[in-house]
């Protein structure tokens, strides 16, 4: 009770509206799943998921993951609980970790790095022990860097620069945005997907991404806001025209093929639908796309990731009650949150779904040399779904770094 009352508190000097204080029940349990990984380090990352009810363990790709993204996502949301130095650490950790890569020397962050605290020298990338091979197995999607996590990672930066004033975090968000800006910017069309594969073998990958470039203008708004440098404010421009090709009247598009053409308008996933008009304020029409993820992406009590329906989607069903409390349309934003309270788990941390499997129409390899579906959620304690949970609950917008009432 004391923890909670204190969180509340916190809450209440950072401004939370009093009906966002009325249940604070994500922020205790964000704390009770990180808060002891991170005491007594300057530096660390968080593992994204523990084993499922039904898992001794997990399974070894995942077993020392702690994704850039869900990482950046926890520290964004630490602060809106009010634990600003908790999310420093993470915070730190992504700083050190784009100055001292074991093989790249340009800025740039990795997709996912090895859960735990960061010492000096190189920060460790995730992997395992393979004993029928006898070596040292790493996943070359983990190994990449996707421009939408390196962005993620700038806004986390930004927002404990935010809160803290320190010119450290800001200088780091300026250097990640740097190498997005130098390393994936397509010309005037957009921001490409970044890199993928191994050290020695990493190949760039062209197509163009409408969640990326969302995540890319709100980081380049925000360096503008307090920079004034001109090249954010190109980039803001950037992205904007690959937001504004991708939009159809009532919704978003994923983003562009590799040869450049518009993907196709049968693929759906609900955070292409919900992010752009989040980071972009002055996109009013854009908002239309919440009521076509309605229609098309709605399940019982949640949303799915794509249009096959087949079961809640725990992070974006978060997502989309910050949706709601940004379009003035309480009513299904606390319908949604009551909801996601049943997804909480032991460890504080909420399920990434309600059933034990669910699809998203999309491929592991971002290559495009299969298309083999086989990216699947599954129903395992998540770091980034508890996050986006707070960020709900809260009313915290990650993309400008103010809340929403």
């Amino acid at each position: 009770m004391r923890l909670i009352s204190a969180v509340i508190m916190a809450m209440a000097l950072f401004g939370v509206p009093p009906a966002a204080r009325a249940d604070m029940s994500f922020c205790p349990g964000l704390m009770q799943a990180v808060g002891p990984k991170l005491a007594g380090h300057g530096a660390a990352f968080i593992r994204s998921y523990d084993p499922g009810v039904d898992e001794e363990e997990l399974p070894l790709g995942l077993s020392t993951t702690a994704f850039t993204y869900d990482n950046a996502l926890a520290a964004i949301a630490l602060v809106a609980c009010g634990h600003v130095n908790d999310g420093r650490v993470i915070g730190n950790a992504l700083v050190h970790a784009a100055s001292n890569d074991r093989t790249f020397y340009d800025g740039r962050l990795r997709n996912a790095y090895r859960a735990g605290p960061v010492g000096a020298g190189a920060a460790l990338l995730p992997g395992w022990w393979d004993h029928q091979n006898n070596l040292w197995g790493e996943d070359p999607a983990q190994d990449g860097t996707a421009t939408g996590n390196v962005a993620w990672a700038a806004l986390a930066l930004l927002t404990l620069h935010q809160a803290t004033g320190e010119a450290a975090y800001l200088s780091g968000a300026q250097r990640l945005m740097d190498w997005i800006i130098t390393h994936t910017r397509n010309g005037a069309a957009g921001f490409s997907g970044g890199l993928h594969g191994y050290d020695s073998q990493q190949v760039r990958l062209t197509w163009m991404s409408t969640e990326h470039n969302a995540d890319v203008y709100a980081v380049a708004s925000w360096l503008y806001r307090v920079t004034s440098e001109p090249r954010y404010q190109d980039a803001a421009q950037t992205a904007r025209r690959l937001l504004d090709r991708t939009f159809r009247g009532d919704h978003f598009l994923l983003g562009t093929k590799p040869d450049g053409s518009l993907a196709d308008d049968t693929l759906l996933a609900l955070d292409v639908q919900l992010w752009p008009w989040m980071a972009v304020p002055d996109a009013p029409d854009w908002r239309k796309a919440l009521g076509f993820a309605q229609t098309h992406l709605a399940v019982d009590n949640g949303f799915d990731f794509n249009g096959d329906r087949d079961g809640v989607w725990v992070e974006g069903t978060a997502q989309a009650v910050l949706a709601y409390r940004m379009v003035g349309d309480p009513a299904s934003s606390l319908r949604l949150l009551a909801g996601l309270r049943g997804d909480r788990t032991e460890s504080g941390l909420l399920n990434a779904t309600r059933n034990a499997r669910l699809t998203t129409g999309l491929s592991i390899d971002p290559t495009g040399a299969t298309t083999i579906q086989d990216f699947f959620y599954y129903k395992r304690p998540h770091l980034g779904a508890t996050a986006w949970a707070v960020l709900a609950e809260t009313g915290w917008n990650p993309f400008t770094g103010a809340r929403v009432p």
